[in-house]
């Protein structure tokens, strides 16, 4: 049985450049792209109106994005090197900046791929030879508290992606060579070294439940990984371009991935099987999230060079 989407809204021209980067909190929508300024979309108005902008958020512009589940925290990253930490303001409504964390360098590559714990506490991120950081930002001075290495000091693979378990116990990367790694935060300790793509892995991301991982990249397939044995368990196959986002549901049931050929998809976990497939564009996806479930249907947002932001919801026939 196929699922149904219909197009909720397209904010055109969100962005002056393209649209690199995506975070959903609760009643909002966060995108970073190639311009300085970072952009905030209230979703709970059926318009979806541009609520926020910091401007010289990232002076080169922002390529990722991450937000805590309770959208009171936020990380971004530009292409300058810079991490910066944003906070809510629960009586206006408003994002200002809390700080940043310290990189070795604050150079370009020191700090690519960014992810956030359920709480926003813990925060991820990649680097270009290879390693994996991990700040504890609930701390004063945003404490580094865990650096891995995933190939020899200062020449690992290029850390493209990462993703960090809800509870934050557990780090997911994927890199330009194909490799994916699990490490336990706790013990700082590598758990898995993951086969099963030998292309560069462009999105990670753990299932609500840490039962399993998704991976996905320029193989132009979605891989599943069990949790409990780090084994490969399925291939979800149908984009015909490399994939650049995957994102779990709230229940787990279903994925979402979206394409460099401007097509998102909705895979069903128990069927191992697509539901449905959206075109708004034929530019690259950068960007594809699911919108925390705050009604009776679902809804995701995409964004990539069409410097749009589309807006899907599920048909509920009610």
């Amino acid at each position: 049985m196929s699922k149904q989407y219909l197009t909720a809204h397209t904010v055109d021209n969100a962005h002056i450049t393209d649209i690199f980067a995506l975070a959903t909190t609760p009643r909002a929508v966060l995108s970073g792209s190639g311009s300085s300024t970072i952009h905030v979309h209230d979703t709970t108005d059926p318009s979806f109106p541009l609520k926020q902008s910091i401007s010289d958020a990232h002076k080169l512009g922002t390529h990722h994005i991450a937000a805590s589940r309770d959208g009171r925290v936020a990380a971004s990253a530009g292409f300058g090197g810079e991490v910066k930490i944003w906070r809510l303001n629960g009586d206006t409504g408003e994002w200002s900046l809390s700080g940043e964390v310290a990189t070795s360098s604050n150079k370009p590559g020191e700090a690519w791929a960014l992810a956030l714990s359920e709480d926003g506490g813990y925060l991820a991120a990649t680097t270009n030879d290879g390693r994996v950081n991990v700040w504890n930002i609930a701390s004063e001075g945003n404490p580094k508290i865990q650096e891995y290495e995933t190939g020899s000091p200062g020449s690992g693979s290029f850390g493209l992606c990462v993703d960090l378990s809800r509870d934050g116990q557990y780090t997911a990367s994927g890199h330009q060579d194909g490799a994916v790694y699990i490490f336990n935060n706790s013990t700082g300790r590598i758990l898995f070294s993951l086969s099963g793509l030998a292309k560069p892995v462009r999105s990670v991301a753990f299932s609500p439940g840490n039962s399993r991982l998704a991976a996905a990249g320029d193989a132009g397939i979605i891989a599943l990984y069990d949790m409990k044995h780090g084994e490969h368990v399925g291939n979800l196959t149908g984009h015909a371009s490399w994939i650049m986002a995957v994102d779990w549901s709230d229940t787990g049931e279903f994925l979402l991935s979206g394409s460099m050929d401007g097509k998102v998809k909705v895979w069903s976990i128990e069927r191992n099987a697509c539901v449905a497939t959206h075109s708004e564009t034929d530019k690259a996806l950068w960007a594809a999230k699911w919108l925390p479930k705050t009604g009776k249907s679902e809804m995701f947002c995409t964004a990539g060079s069409n410097r749009s932001l589309a807006f899907y919801r599920e048909a509920t026939g009610a």
